[in-house]
């Protein structure tokens, strides 16, 4: 009597244990998911549209995920982005995300994060060295491609070109890879010349002041970004050479008015800036939590000319 006595209470002992442990358990799996997370941010820039769009829409996912955005800008300056990492992880952030300068030149920075054990993520621009889980970008070839078909479609499939071009990170380098493949397709378009602009208007009105004055006969531009096309175009204007055509790349509203007033700027491939910050925060957000995410998400791209953007106001105006 005394065996099965002492055999009952030593079943309820381990029951016990097991209902404990089973509640610890529980109350591990809802820390981890209650635990507000941080991570450091740090922007090419905030002046841009095209950022501005994406950290609104970082902030916004970063509040459905509970984590805290730490957000810098870097403004085009790369040692000043490097820093900004560098404090990030003196602060002990448990990821980072990344916008980066020059594609190259930050992959310092991701391999000290890498050696500090803090998961790096890349937006919009990609890093060319060091361990990145994720990177989050426009599927910038394929916009390219966009942007070269509707070019030599203004072109009729004949004349000179050129590139206003910024090759030090890897979404305009893939830019251009798409829109070269599209006009390789048209042996009577020649591009004559791929001068650096670096992505910002006052710098792309010179190039193509000089670039008009080289190339009389010039008939196209592929812009990089609309801070470049909106330079370009001021100095197509500015030289009356206006027969000359852009092609941009955003779909800035800036870029959008001029289009919409049959300006020389006759189209821009688009990216989606919300999507592309909205999403790079779920795959930190993800990875925080243990699960698996891909190493690329791409996110599609598309054209917008004056018809199309005609079509849409009217739709906007009819629906209100």
């Amino acid at each position: 009597m005394g065996r099965c006595v002492a055999l009952l209470a030593l079943a309820g002992l381990i029951l016990l244990s097991a209902c404990t442990r089973k509640d610890d358990s529980n109350a591990t799996s809802q820390s981890l998911e209650s635990r507000r997370y941080t991570v450091g941010v740090t922007l090419l820039t905030k002046q841009h549209p095209f950022y501005q769009e994406l950290e609104s829409a970082m902030r916004e996912e970063a509040q459905k995920q509970n984590l805290e955005l730490l957000i810098q800008s870097a403004e085009f300056n790369l040692a000043d982005q490097t820093a900004q990492v560098e404090n990030f992880l003196t602060r002990g952030v448990n990821a980072l995300i990344i916008c980066p300068v020059d594609s190259a030149g930050i992959a310092g920075a991701v391999k000290k994060a890498n050696e500090a054990k803090v998961p790096v993520f890349t937006a919009d621009i990609a890093a060319q060295g060091g361990e990145v889980v994720c990177h989050v970008a426009s599927d910038n070839v394929q916009g390219g491609r966009l942007a070269g078909e509707y070019l030599a479609k203004l072109l009729n499939g004949k004349g000179k070109v050129v590139i206003i071009d910024h090759p030090v990170v890897t979404s305009v380098q893939d830019r251009t890879k798409g829109f070269m493949e599209a006009i390789s397709k048209y042996p009577d378009i020649q591009v004559v010349d791929r001068p650096p602009g670096d992505g910002v208007r006052d710098k792309a009105m010179a190039v193509t002041e000089t670039m008009l004055q080289k190339h009389p006969d010039l008939a196209g531009i592929f812009a990089i970004n609309d801070s470049t096309a909106l330079g370009a175009l001021k100095a197509v204007e500015s030289m009356g050479r206006t027969s000359v055509v852009i092609v941009g790349y955003d779909g800035d509203p800036e870029a959008r008015r001029e289009i919409l007033r049959g300006s020389a700027l006759k189209a821009d491939a688009v990216q989606f800036p919300r999507k592309i910050g909205a999403t790079v925060v779920e795959m930190v957000a993800r990875h925080l939590r243990g699960e698996t995410v891909p190493k690329l998400v791409p996110i599609p791209c598309d054209i917008i000319d004056r018809e199309k953007l005609q079509a849409e106001e009217g739709a906007s105006q009819s629906g209100s």
